[in-house]
């Protein structure tokens, strides 16, 4: 391990550095000013991980590269990050697959939170071009298949089931994607039949619904990992992660006590590591950009006030975050 690593257990105890993260010690605070302290950046190359180690590349948004028990998954991996001009739904699809290839190692999964553009435009370039599953709603599987993926490849869930990769375990949650300031989803909708065209534009790629998946890899943390800033707080009671990485609401607040809920559902877990929270656009081998609409802040503030054992990690672009449970 390089002294730009960080090993950190379930106990709190911090071994060595967290490559290119910022870690807010919450042992009795949160200081939000930690979010400024200067940043290092990774190689975004990982390097695995060993024992009961779990290696976690933040690909942005909120997207990871897991490595651990000698085996790598991705989750929610967008890493093309093309303008969109404010979102909108004309936008064109664009792989950049030089960059793709540059960062996702040597995937044997991706799981997927919805089908929204930032979470899934890379991902059927990556199933086609490396042949791995992928694990999703009905709704991205559908547009997978419309997009050139074979089936065999894809598989469908709904929340509630426990699937054992030989090596790691992937729980499925049924979860809910956040709401704007009019309570409305951007891009809503689900699908029951791959559509007769392929999607060529973010507008198409419609949510179809919202996962989080907890992952663990043999002796190594629970990690639960989600891709929208609201829940199903049934689905996670009991969940217990290790670590969460949590997705940041807007500066709108339309979650009903988003944190408070969440921190309760999930038992206070030793570990958050907020997501979610930078710019679609800013390329990963630049640091991160906050979005002026995401309330970082406001997340680390509740988190100090309610979760005081709670440790926090500010992640950075191809940051590798080290863990062990």
């Amino acid at each position: 391990m390089s002294d730009n690593d960080k090993t950190l257990g379930r106990r709190g105890l911090l071994r060595t550095a967290v490559a290119g993260a910022a870690l807010l010690p919450v042992a009795g605070v949160v200081p939000t000013a930690a979010a400024d302290e200067p940043q290092q950046q990774g190689d975004g190359n990982g390097g695995g991980s060993s024992g009961g180690e779990t290696a976690f590349t933040w690909l942005g948004n909120s997207g990871w590269r897991i490595e651990g028990n000698g085996h790598t998954v991705l989750f929610d991996p967008y890493l093309t990050r093309f303008p969109t001009h404010g979102f909108d739904p004309a936008t064109p699809l664009a792989v950049a697959a030089d960059v793709v290839d540059r960062h996702i190692g040597e995937p044997e999964l991706v799981l997927v939170s919805h089908s929204h553009w930032d979470h899934f435009n890379d991902v059927p370039y990556i199933a086609k071009s490396r042949g791995v599953r992928v694990v999703g709603t009905a709704t991205t599987c559908h547009l997978l298949e419309a997009m050139g993926v074979a089936p065999a490849q894809l598989v469908v869930v709904k929340g509630g089931e426990v699937l054992d990769f030989g090596g790691y375990t992937v729980r499925v949650v049924a979860s809910l994607h956040s709401r704007n300031a009019k309570h409305r989803y951007w891009a809503p909708g689900t699908l029951t039949a791959p559509p007769a065209a392929p999607p060529g534009t973010i507008g198409e790629l419609v949510e179809g619904d919202t996962l989080a998946f907890q992952v663990r890899f043999g002796d190594g943390p629970s990690a639960l990992l989600t891709g929208a800033s609201d829940f199903v707080e049934h689905t996670f009671a009991g969940l217990r992660p290790d670590v969460a990485m949590i997705a940041v609401e807007s500066t709108a607040r339309t979650t009903h006590r988003y944190v408070p809920r969440l921190l309760q559902a999930l038992d206070h877990p030793r570990t958050v590591v907020p997501v979610h929270w930078d710019d679609f656009e800013t390329p990963l081998t630049e640091p991160a950009a906050q979005d002026p609409g995401m309330d970082l802040d406001g997340l680390l503030a509740q988190v100090r006030q309610l979760s005081p054992r709670t440790r926090v990690i500010r992640p950075e672009h191809l940051a590798t975050l080290h863990l062990r449970a």
